[in-house]
């Protein structure tokens, strides 16, 4: 069976990565084979990363691709088997995997959406930013720290208490 993806050269692209076990924590706690596998990939691969975040167990990724090019697939692909190779086979593999030589981490199929416009855009980019709050990984956005929302807190472009209201809680305007 064949999925059908978007194919826009140069597009702009939100994506939602799972692990197949949905209660590991296996990408923060290693999260250094994760970075060494993307940098590898975007040197012979490159793409702009807009925003991602790393949870436990799943991740949210904005790139956008160069102008000529659309396959984010093949880099995804890359990225998980980079990712897969650093670490020792632990993990139970369905025999419908084995037979096809493939390890049992991450899931098979994963979500990704063509960013329309600079509204979807920052629509996307808050979800991927207060995605640790969401699953009650942080208190507050910037707290944690597998997120591209310190970038975005260095350049100026948000507040450390951005989505906080003023009593603490979760939900305030952007800047």
């Amino acid at each position: 069976m064949r999925y059908r993806r978007s194919n826009v050269a140069g597009g702009t692209y939100f994506f939602t990565i799972n692990l197949a076990d949905r209660s590991s924590r296996l990408l923060v706690e290693r999260i250094d084979d994760l970075r060494t596998a993307v940098r590898a990939v975007k040197q012979h691969h490159p793409f702009e990363i807009v925003a991602w975040v790393v949870l436990p167990e799943h991740m949210h990724a904005i790139w956008t691709l160069p102008e000529d090019d659309h396959d984010f697939s093949g880099r995804w692909s890359l990225i998980k088997s980079g990712f897969s190779r650093a670490i020792a086979p632990s993990e139970a593999i369905a025999p419908s995997r084995a037979g096809r030589r493939e390890r049992g981490i991450w899931q098979r199929r994963y979500w990704e959406h063509w960013i329309r416009d600079e509204v979807d855009l920052q629509r996307h980019v808050d979800y991927v930013h207060i995605n640790p709050v969401k699953h009650g990984h942080a208190e507050r956005a910037s707290d944690w720290p597998h997120s591209s929302i310190h970038r975005f807190i260095e350049r100026g472009w948000l507040k450390p208490d951005w989505a906080c209201k003023p009593d603490g809680r979760i939900g305030g305007e952007r800047d």
